[in-house]
């Protein structure tokens, strides 16, 4: 990677796995001008999972659009974007280990949302289903 600052190399000063959001974070240091600043790697799930409406529609899964469902469903309470966020990486996790040939259903998604959100927010859980019915 090049400095953000000078464009010259970079190495590498620290680096910790995130599991929970499989996520690496690096500490980097600039071999020219020594700044520090830090970067993050992630899986780009848009390429990595694909949503198959049906044989011949396949679309990128887009993460952000899970969010925004989860976030409507959790507007009731107070901490509903850090719970979104939460939830949103707990969904895509367990989406990623249902997936076939890295591609999932929207059938599956409303599933595992469904049952990720009945666990924790049950009136969450009500709200995203009156939106996303559990059966086409």
């Amino acid at each position: 990677m090049v400095c953000i600052y000078c464009g010259s190399k970079t190495q590498v000063v620290n680096s910790r796995h995130q599991k929970r959001l499989n996520r690496v974070w690096r500490r980097r240091e600039c071999t020219q001008c020594h700044a520090i600043f830090t970067t993050e790697e992630a899986v780009d799930l848009g390429g990595s999972i694909a949503v198959r409406r049906d044989t011949k529609h396949v679309q990128p899964f887009s993460r952000d659009k899970l969010f925004a469902s989860l976030l409507s469903a959790l507007g009731h309470r107070q901490t509903a974007v850090a719970d979104a966020g939460a939830l949103t990486a707990t969904i895509i996790s367990k989406l990623l280990l249902s997936a076939t040939n890295a591609a999932v259903t929207p059938q599956e998604i409303v599933i595992i949302t469904h049952e990720t959100l009945s666990r924790f927010d049950s009136a969450a859980a009500t709200q995203y289903t009156a939106y996303h019915p559990l059966s086409s």
